[in-house]
Parts: C-alpha cells; structure tokens; sequence
C-alpha cells in the first residue's frame, strides 16, 4: 500500500508540475499580447487587447494556485481530505481563485461585448450571474462545513498542525 500512495504522490506531483507549465505558457502568451498592444497605437484596440491578456493572466493564475494546491496538500503534506477542515481549506483555495478568475474574465468580456457586440451582454450577464451563484454556494458550504467541524475539533488542531510543513 505504501508503494501506491508514492505512486500516487508521484502522479500528483507531475500533475502539479504539468498545471505549472502550462500556466507558464500562459503568461508567455499574456506577456506577447501585451507587448504586441504596447508597441501599436495607443487606443481602444490595444485596450481591448490588454484586457484580453488580463484575462489569460487569471487563466495562468487558477493553474498556478491548482498546482501550489495539489503540491502542498497532496505531496508535501500528504494529507488525507477525509476530514471536513481539510476539505474546507481544500476547496476554499479553489473557489477563490475560479471565482476572481470568473469575475475577471466577466469584466474582461463585458469591455469586449460593449465595444463589439452588445449582443453578447446578456451572455455576459449569465456569466457573472454564474459568479454570483458559485460565491453564494462556497458561502453556504464554509457555513455547513464549519458547523461540522465544530464535532471534530482534533481534526482541525491536526490541520493546522500540518500547516508547519508548507509555511516559511
């Protein structure tokens, strides 16, 4: 058995890795977009084309947070998430960075809309409608996980026990 949690470890860790790639990339592309914006005329295009970039950063950012997560909690701690603090802070990561992800690429596709296709607004609408809806469903579940929480108090002393392995 322990063989297949280093195996699993090791899958992770190259997931992880992967995750960190391609958010590399990302900013590469983001980088050029910009740049590209930078060197023509100043003017509602390269706005547009900034704001794309800003939107491919977010996407770099959510792979990034993706991979530091599945690093520290999957192979630096290798915790178990059975515990409902974990899984709290597990999915807390998450939904943070999806939901500025989700809101950015909403603002970032509302400039888009307005400049050229005031049709597409009321795919944006739905978009942050989305937003709205994932940030009040993370808000109910932290409240009913805390709750649960409250009946395993050693679980969450064991969770922040742990948190030496990943801090300064």
């Amino acid at each position: 058995m322990k063989q297949l949690m280093l195996i699993c470890s090791g899958l992770h860790a190259m997931i992880a890795l992967l995750f960190g790639a391609g958010a590399l990339f990302l900013v590469a592309i983001a980088a050029r977009m910009g740049w590209h914006a930078a060197g023509g005329e100043f003017g509602l295009s390269a706005a547009q084309e900034v704001i794309e970039a800003i939107g491919i950063l977010a996407a770099a950012v959510v792979a990034l947070q993706i991979a530091e997560t599945i690093i520290e909690e999957e192979v630096v701690r290798d915790a178990d998430i059975s515990a409902p603090t974990r899984v709290r802070r597990f999915l807390s990561r998450f939904f943070v960075v999806v939901v500025v992800a989700l809101a950015i690429e909403g603002l970032v596709a509302t400039f888009r809309a307005v400049h050229d296709d005031a049709e597409d607004l009321l795919y944006v609408a739905a978009l942050i409608a989305g937003v709205g809806v994932l940030l009040a469903s993370w808000g109910i579940f932290i409240h009913l996980n805390r709750s649960a929480e409250e009946l395993e108090p050693a679980a969450m002393e064991q969770a922040q026990a742990e948190d030496h392995k990943v801090q300064p």
